[in-house]
């Protein structure tokens, strides 16, 4: 069966918010979102003795919500679409209330585990907000609006973590009381200011089987790469977790074909703008995460290596703040660069700027500032990459599915900054060298890893270049037509 029929659309009743206002609170929203994912990097180190548990333990802080987000952010997207886009980020930002005030209060890892996967829940705030924005602001906006607010996944996650190496300094329970008041403000903000979305009238509901089943095969691929290095590449668990996901997306893939109204709809999912836009996102949040890995350990290490720098958690997060703030200032530039060329263009420009950024990196190692270039040039093409995303996306699906579709491809750089890890951190772990003893990462480690950013973010914009120029062309003014007959 196909489910191309057409879903009714319910709007909503006019609203009398400022398209300003909306898109603020949408963006400090994602912003939030994405600060969850950098808020632990400045305790990772002292989890172990702060919560009394081993480092092996420990490191599920991280994992825990890397996987709710995963599993939360296509649910999410979907029940947008069915239930109101502002309604269900009113959830996400009530589990990241709950999530932060569980952690603020835990004493060992288990609740902190149980609250990190809560927080991980509120990245749904982001294709939600995208695809709020399509409903809700006029269409000579959009364009601009959206690309800030895709860019916003990348700005929390560079501001994240110079404030919260500031806070962990004083009282690490602060990061997630700040956290918890922080996410208290946006569900405020949210229900104030924020107006209903229209809702797809659709007779055959959600679809929970498809959503137990992608879940499954996202957990067991994400455990299968994030935890490969601790439980080894060739371990039964490792391969069989890895496998396993590949039995069970193919069957859950399957089984979505045969429904009217599926969790992702995979005809749509595989039209070539959105597969390639998916494809290309994978590649870019790898080459992003990349460097966010890379740069900071490079900062950090010792003079006595012969070419590490030696800064503190804190001034190494200043030194990468800029980065963020840069990604924020170049986004409407690409939103206007896809208005006179198309996205596909902003896409592939970005993805190449990304690359030179990496090797930038490579030739300017030998300090601080130096390296802050770079990371800002490497920013600048993130953010022109991921203003673009959300344009193709829904200039290519029916709006009744932009939530669902708009989660998918951000699911897609989320997978991507988890290969990331996994293939950097299996980089840097090889290529070491001896220092008193003790084995560190080498240059030439960290030069590599360096270069295979450079090298998958050129892939990414040749992914970007094979995208149908009639459909990037189209793309934009799709947006604009469907936003006027809403």
């Amino acid at each position: 069966m196909t489910s191309q029929a057409p879903d009714h659309v319910t709007a909503p009743e006019p609203s009398t918010v400022s398209s300003n206002a909306i898109v603020f609170v949408l963006s400090v929203a994602g912003i939030t979102g994405a600060l969850m994912q950098t808020l632990v990097v400045p305790l990772i180190q002292d989890l172990p003795d702060l919560l009394n548990t081993t480092a092996s333990n420990a490191s599920w802080v991280i994992t825990a919500t890397l996987l709710t987000a995963a599993v939360a952010t296509p649910v999410s997207g979907r029940l947008g679409d069915l239930y109101g886009k502002r309604r269900m980020m009113l959830v996400c930002s009530g589990a990241l209330v709950i999530g932060s005030a569980v952690c603020a209060l835990a004493a060992s890892v288990v609740p902190m585990i149980v609250g990190r996967g809560l927080q991980g829940v509120g990245m749904g705030m982001i294709p939600l907000g995208i695809s709020a924005m399509r409903d809700l602001l006029p269409a000579e906006k959009l364009g601009t609006s959206i690309a800030l607010m895709s860019a916003s996944m990348g700005v929390g996650g560079a501001l994240g973590l110079p404030i919260a190496a500031a806070v962990a300094e004083v009282n690490w329970r602060l990061l997630f009381w700040g956290s918890t008041a922080l996410a208290v403000l946006i569900a405020t903000l949210i229900f104030k200011l924020v107006p209903a979305t229209p809702v797809a009238r659709n007779t055959s509901g959600f679809d929970y089987v498809g959503a137990v089943g992608l879940g499954a095969g996202l957990v067991c691929l994400l455990l299968g790469v994030s935890k490969g290095a601790d439980w080894g590449w060739g371990s039964a668990t490792t391969v069989g977790l890895l496998v396993a996901s590949v039995v069970i997306l193919l069957v859950w893939g399957w089984f979505e074909l045969t429904l009217d109204a599926p969790l992702v709809d995979l005809r749509v999912t595989a039209r070539p703008v959105v597969l390639l836009t998916n494809v290309a996102s994978l590649v870019v949040g790898f080459s992003m995460y990349a460097q966010s890995l890379i740069i900071p350990q490079l900062m950090q290490m010792p003079k006595a290596t012969g070419f590490g720098l030696g800064e503190s958690m804190l001034a190494m997060g200043l030194w990468m703040m800029p980065g963020g703030l840069v990604m924020m200032l170049v986004s409407p530039l690409g939103a206007k660069l896809s208005h006179l060329r198309g996205p596909k263009v902003t896409l592939a420009v970005g993805s190449f700027v990304v690359s030179l950024g990496y090797v930038a990196a490579v030739l300017m190692m030998g300090s601080a500032f130096t390296l802050m270039l770079a990371v800002c040039i490497g920013s600048a093409g993130v953010g022109l990459a991921y203003g673009a995303m959300p344009a193709l996306i829904m200039g290519s699906v029916p709006v009744s599915e932009t939530a669902s579709a708009n989660s998918f491809n951000t699911l897609s750089r989320s997978v991507g900054t988890s290969i990331a890890a996994a293939v950097v951190g299996v980089v840097l772990a090889q290529m070491t060298m001896d220092l008193g003893g003790t084995q560190v990462t080498s240059e030439n480690g960290f030069k590599t890893g360096l270069l295979i950013g450079a090298a998958v973010a050129l892939v990414a914009s040749l992914v970007a270049m094979a995208i149908p120029s009639k459909a990037s062309r189209d793309a934009e003014e799709s947006i604009e037509h469907e936003v006027a007959t809403v």
